[in-house]
């Protein structure tokens, strides 16, 4: 229990009607959450408006209101706050709530369009095996200290993160490594937070259906290192033409990596092949399980912040050396007549197209590549087309099919994609609108030594069709019909 005064603390308030003096037991955004001596915070949405839920929210039992607008009809029992940006109150409100557990924490933000995931996961597992308990926040899953909490949302909302900090704190994790998305800049999920250090992987056109433009794109993913302090440091990828922008304003300080360009923290591909990757990182021979000139800027990033978390060279190479990629993020299963099935959550054309160029650099030349794709619904639109040209001119044999459409009509959303395709890349590829039904032809019309990428939906175990999520697994699929005809 808190009283509602101290959790407004640096919230923004513009005007009290009642009493701040009075004790909240539960914060929530969402009015069902509501009930007796509850802090309901009206946050305006991109589909609903929290301010058309302030009764129904009182009706439970909501004792407190933290609103941009008051209502036309006041309550008397009921304590009234308005705050100028709610979004951004309810992030310091619920970092206050819960004792703002973020300072409690080495906490490491990790943000960009590809490598969240992988980036997020490996420092997880590199603190683990360096003997460290630590918490995840990631795509894929949320942990804490050993204990899997399912993951919704890349970035959970304010209150759903914050309690999740609080619990590592109560674990006793010293370190938290966090995905942190566009959407959660934007939304101000992450205010109130303390961030030890941030993260820039890379930056390529995604989200545009949300965002609007790449401009706005960037400027959400800049927020989180204009947000640091000057205790805290900032890792950017400055082989990314955008690197030196997350950077202009922020008081971190500001250390470089990448394979290409001068930078603070380099390294060299030495040897990529399907055993992983040999790298040259500051001077230090290193072997990794990993695969592809993607994942050598992973590693490097990792690196990079261990060394900024004070760890010791060669005990982080060492223990790196071990590390395996995360779920989803090249998987690949071979067969004993040498078909070499791939899965991947490449579901961006940078993705994709970086996926496709490991693949040619692992390639003989004798061998059938053959690609299936698809497009997520409800979703940016723009990078349909771009998706299938990229599949279609960086494979011999493309399966055009269903991710997750959504509410969206699938065939549309392929009709979409053809559009990236011209008179010649056109008659590689056809259309299969049911994915495991795509996936099958895909192996039927494998031979020995051909390669197959299943792109798109890596991690995730289901398949979203008119809101419904029903049970999909593309490695797991892909296995079973690949063993089949073996």
């Amino acid at each position: 229990m808190k009283l509602l005064k101290d959790i407004l603390y640096r919230a923004g308030i513009e005007e009290v009607v009642g009493s701040t003096n009075v004790a909240i037991e539960n914060v929530c955004i969402d009015s069902r959450q509501a009930k007796k001596f509850s802090l309901f915070i009206a946050v305006k949405g991109t589909q609903m408006d929290g301010h058309d839920y302030i009764d129904k929210a009182i009706e439970q039992g909501s004792l407190a209101i933290v609103c941009e607008e008051l209502p036309e009809n006041l309550v008397k029992e009921v304590n009234y706050v308005q705050v100028k940006n709610s979004r951004y109150a309810a992030g310091i409100i619920a970092s206050n709530f819960f004792g703002n557990p973020s300072e409690n924490l080495k906490l490491v933000g990790i943000t960009g369009t590809n490598g969240k995931t992988t980036t997020a996961t490996l420092l997880y597992e590199l603190f683990v095996a360096l003997g460290y308990k630590v918490g995840l926040i990631s795509t894929v899953r949320n942990m804490i200290n050993g204990v899997e909490v399912a993951a919704t949302h890349t970035t959970p909302d304010p209150i759903n993160l914050n309690k999740l900090l609080a619990e590592m704190v109560e674990a006793g994790c010293e370190f938290c490594f966090m995905e942190v998305s566009s959407h959660a800049l934007h939304q101000h999920r992450v205010a109130g937070l303390e961030f030890t250090g941030a993260i820039f992987t890379n930056i390529t056109h995604d989200h545009l259906d949300y965002h609007e433009t790449f401009s706005n794109y960037i400027a959400a993913k800049k927020m989180l290192f204009d947000g640091l302090s000057s205790k805290a440091f900032a890792l950017v990828n400055v082989d990314d033409k955008n690197g030196e922008v997350m950077v202009q304003n922020t008081k971190a300080k500001i250390i470089s990596y990448g394979l290409k360009s001068m930078a603070d923290r380099k390294a060299k591909i030495l040897e990529n092949n399907l055993t992983g990757l040999i790298l040259n990182i500051d001077g230090q021979e290193v072997i990794t399980r990993l695969i592809g000139s993607f994942n050598a800027y992973n590693i490097l990033s990792v690196y990079a912040a261990a060394i900024e978390l004070k760890e010791e060279k060669l005990q982080i190479l060492t223990t790196l050396s071990n590390l395996h990629s995360p779920e989803g993020r090249f998987q690949f299963f071979k067969t004993p007549n040498n078909i070499l099935g791939i899965v991947d959550y490449a579901h961006t054309p940078d993705a994709l197209d970086n996926v496709l160029s490991t693949i040619h650099e692992l390639r003989t030349g004798n061998e059938k590549l053959l690609t299936l794709v698809g497009c997520g619904g409800d979703r940016d639109k723009t990078k349909r087309p771009e998706m299938a040209r990229i599949a279609a001119e960086g494979s011999d044999k493309v399966i055009l099919t269903s991710d997750n459409p959504r509410s969206e009509e699938p065939q549309q959303i392929i009709e979409d994609m053809k559009k990236g395709l011209n008179p010649v890349t056109v008659r590689k590829a056809v259309t299969i609108l049911d994915r495991s039904e795509a996936i099958r032809t895909a192996c039927m019309l494998a031979q020995s030594g051909d390669i197959i990428l299943v792109a798109g939906k890596g991690h995730e175990k289901y398949q979203e069709i008119k809101g419904v999520r029903t049970p999909f697994d593309d490695m797991e699929i892909l296995t079973a019909n690949l063993k089949q005809i073996c």
